[in-house]
């Protein structure tokens, strides 16, 4: 079926909002109408009982559009110190590094599984993760233990195996952060982290999990807001034509969906206006503008992405195509039944869960 311009930039919008029981009604009004593609949530708005947590998601899952179109319903859940879902009566995952340390993908893999199982159960039918970041800075704690280790391969084998344990639980992986987060030292919360290396240093370390994730099929890439002057000495990655069509798209063959970080990270921020940063990344060939906190912001990008598709003929078509592999993505990866609450016992912090977090911190 066709859509209209509106439909199509709401697809390129995915938002945070406040609240832990009901859908505030101007989000519920923008996923209804497409206006909006999707909904990241954040400790903000999850109380612990998860009972409260899957009525929130089952209710952001009715606020389809007419055409059925399912929502994304995204969270950050790596295991270690990023998890969104955490407290009594789920899972407590160890950071990937302990993963890693294992060099077992079969556990690795179980892992995978184990977090989106509860995940799903949840609601939830998108994970920003594996982080396909190398630690290879040991002052780097932005990443730190959040990545697979220190080695590419070990990264990318480790990375891909949890990748397969999202897809049999039925959860959309995101790998992250392009092209590589792990060697810096600044955090792109609070400031424009730089990376110094040369295409043939990242073609060494960096890229390998990204080529690897693409080789088996990820379907979604998030960027990093980092500066490689190597690539684009202007603009950070984020909104770099160089470094998201040159490099990710044409050289390393991605043609999944490219998703940003938080467009309300400093090191963006700071320095642009979101309607710049919305032509700027559409321009680069981001699918997917995540914008993690303020209404006021995602209002704003829709209208900025709706009236440079009105004027200017290569957004509109931008928009069309970026629209179109989300619209794919979804029927691909995401329930095509609205999400209802089951029996959530059966499959949160179930013992076999707990005996395979033992094994982990025993291998």
């Amino acid at each position: 079926m066709s859509h209209t311009l509106s439909e199509d930039a709401g697809q390129c919008l995915v938002v945070g909002f406040q609240g832990t029981e009901s859908v505030p009604d101007a989000l519920s009004t923008a996923l209804r109408t497409s206006t909006v593609g999707g909904a990241i949530l954040f400790s903000r708005n999850i109380t612990g009982d998860w009972g409260q947590l899957a009525a929130l998601n089952a209710a952001l899952d009715n606020c389809r559009p007419a055409d059925g179109t399912p929502v994304f319903i995204a969270v950050d859940q790596e295991g270690g110190r990023v998890r969104r879902v955490k407290g009594e009566g789920v899972t407590a995952i160890p950071a990937m590094l302990r993963v890693g340390e294992t060099g077992d993908r079969e556990l690795a893999a179980k892992v995978g599984e184990l977090i989106a199982t509860e995940l799903a159960a949840l609601g939830f039918n998108l994970n920003f993760a594996p982080v396909l970041d190398i630690w290879t800075n040991p002052d780097n704690q932005v990443i730190g233990d959040r990545a697979f280790g220190r080695e590419p391969n070990v990264v990318a084998d480790m990375a891909g195996a949890l990748t397969v344990g999202h897809y049999v639980a039925g959860v959309c992986p995101c790998g992250k952060h392009f092209p590589g987060h792990g060697d810096t030292t600044a955090d792109s919360h609070y400031e424009l982290p730089v990376l110094p290396h040369g295409p043939e240093a990242l073609a060494r370390r960096e890229l390998i999990p990204f080529q690897r994730a693409i080789a088996g099929g990820i379907p979604m890439i998030m960027t990093a807001h980092i500066l490689l002057p190597a690539i684009d000495a202007v603009h950070p990655i984020t909104l770099s034509r160089t470094g998201l069509t040159g490099l990710l798209r044409e050289q390393l063959g991605f043609q999944g969906v490219i998703v940003s970080d938080d467009l309300e990270m400093k090191a963006v921020a700071d320095r642009y206006e979101i309607e710049e940063i919305v032509e700027l990344g559409l321009a680069a060939g981001v699918d997917v503008f995540l914008i993690c906190h303020t209404e006021e912001l995602w209002k704003r990008a829709h209208a900025a992405l709706v009236r440079l598709g009105q004027s200017e003929p290569w957004a509109r078509d931008a928009i069309r195509a970026a629209a179109a592999r989300v619209r794919t993505l979804k029927s691909r990866y995401l329930p095509s039944a609205v999400y209802e609450v089951g029996d959530l016992a059966s499959e949160l912090g179930t013992p076999a869960h707990a005996a395979l977090v033992r094994e982990l911190l025993a291998g």
